[in-house]
């Protein structure tokens, strides 16, 4: 028998579910190929990978202290001031490598 109880009230709630709702739920596996196609629904399903993609020289974190104007200054040239403090200490090992 098929439950005929809206799963929604006049304001749009979810009822609460009954043992014979869930009689009738289907695997997401067998409705989402039917809805979406077998390609799109195997992306769907497959497990993800978490966190950014490694990359061949992480970084590093490090704490440690500056002048308050350094900071400061780099700060105020917005977002991405860490990367451009980090591109500036790069460029002054290059000018100043040994050998």
């Amino acid at each position: 028998m098929v439950n005929s109880l809206p799963l929604t009230d006049e304001n749009g709630e979810v009822r609460e579910l009954t043992s014979e709702d869930f009689k009738h739920f289907r695997a997401a596996a067998a409705v989402l190929p039917e809805l979406f196609g077998a390609e799109l629904a195997g992306e769907m399903l497959s497990p993800k990978k978490a966190g950014r993609p490694r990359i061949e020289s992480p970084k590093i974190f490090t704490g440690i202290r500056l002048d308050a104007e350094v900071i400061a200054a780099f700060r105020a040239t917005g977002r991405g001031w860490q990367t451009r403090m980090n591109d500036a200490l790069k460029e002054w090992l290059k000018e100043h490598a040994a050998g």
